[in-house]
């Protein structure tokens, strides 16, 4: 998927820094998407998944114009967790951010049963 970097998507906009470059919330959010788009035809009736675990690496900015690619592997599975190798590209090809994603698969009704 393909997102192009707007001035609502930078840090200075987020308040996670002051810059006018991709911020690292909203690539991290474009990265979970990918997942949970990957990760729903895994998943049955009353399911759902949640993150559970983000480990990315933002290796270089990205300016407003830009445009960024998302990818994520098909997920490795381990009992109810789904790890995804995630990364994102930039308009030049060049890698600007890399890591694991894990997911939780869940019952819904319970999961949001014992949200305090």
């Amino acid at each position: 998927m393909r997102h192009e970097v707007t001035p609502s998507d930078t840090a200075l906009a987020v308040g996670s820094g002051d810059v006018e470059v991709l911020a690292t919330p909203r690539l991290i959010t474009w990265l979970e998407y990918a997942t949970v788009q990957l990760a729903q035809p895994l998943l049955a009736a009353g399911q759902t998944s949640v993150g559970t675990s983000v480990r990315v690496r933002h290796r270089m900015p990205t300016r407003v114009g830009d445009t960024v690619d998302i990818a994520a592997d098909a997920p490795e599975l381990d009992g109810n967790h789904l790890r995804f190798q995630v990364r994102a590209t930039n308009s030049a090809g060049q890698l600007i951010a890399d890591g694991e994603l894990v997911r939780v698969v869940v019952d819904r009704e319970h999961f949001l049963a014992h949200v305090p």
